[in-house]
């Protein structure tokens, strides 16, 4: 586990499930949480604010990202303020653009200088960080989340756009860059190699942490049984003729 120790990029635990997040929350190596409508709404959650309360009574030492839902940007800013009065360790998640292609980042400045901790999300491009890098107050800590496995998804290699979006934010020091939507623990490597600050990651990656550095040997063996037990257990077999 030394190589996961000597990680610069901090890494955050993605979901909505409690109980998974209570688990994360109990491992010193995860420095703060993230969720989103979709993973709330896949588990099962009905009353959104009821749930960011339960989960700040266990999470009070790190930052914990929850995003607005409106499409209207006036009514985005209410909810903004609105979240982040649940907590002191609260960033507020903003959609780069809402539905319409309307650039958020006159609601980032507004919110930004009022002293709100916003988490920009859906972030794809270097141009798009650019623009709200702009719009950040240089005095209030930032998040910029830009989707690196979605990028990924269309065939495009995320980590040149993943290191010009590390250059831009060095303009407001106070910004920090996330690695989101990750697709294996390698992009935990990836985004600790080219300068992020944070990535943010599913539970069930994030417990592949305990095979780094696994010797391959042996786990080359530990899959062989595996297959080995499933066919014995499911009870297959294969009628072969008898040689002749």
């Amino acid at each position: 586990m030394n190589a996961v120790r000597n990680l610069k990029v901090k890494l955050f635990a993605d979901g909505a499930d409690l109980s998974g997040m209570k688990e994360m929350a109990a491992n010193p190596l995860i420095r703060g949480f993230t969720t989103n409508p979709t993973l709330m709404r896949k588990a099962g959650i009905v009353d959104y604010k009821a749930f960011a309360l339960d989960v700040l009574k266990f999470v009070t030492d790190r930052p914990v990202s929850f995003e607005v839902f409106a499409d209207d940007l006036g009514e985005m800013e209410a909810q903004a303020f609105e979240i982040a009065s649940w907590g002191s360790n609260v960033n507020v998640k903003i959609p780069v653009t809402n539905t319409r292609r309307q650039f958020s980042g006159a609601l980032i400045e507004r919110i930004s200088k009022a002293g709100v901790k916003v988490n920009v999300t859906a972030v794809m491009t270097p141009e798009q960080v650019e623009r709200i890098t702009e719009r950040l107050d240089a005095n209030t800590p930032a998040i910029i989340s830009v989707f690196a496995g979605r990028i990924a998804d269309t065939g495009r290699d995320p980590m040149p756009i993943m290191a010009q979006a590390v250059k831009i934010m060095k303009a407001k020091p106070r910004a920090e860059l996330i690695w989101a939507s990750p697709r294996e623990l390698l992009n935990v490597f990836q985004a600790d190699a080219v300068g992020c600050h944070i990535i943010t990651a599913t539970n069930d990656i994030l417990k592949k942490l305990s095979l780094v550095d696994k010797d391959l040997d042996k786990y080359s063996l530990e899959t062989v049984e595996m297959f080995y037990k499933d066919a014995q257990a499911a009870g297959y077999t294969i009628a072969t003729r008898e040689a002749a």
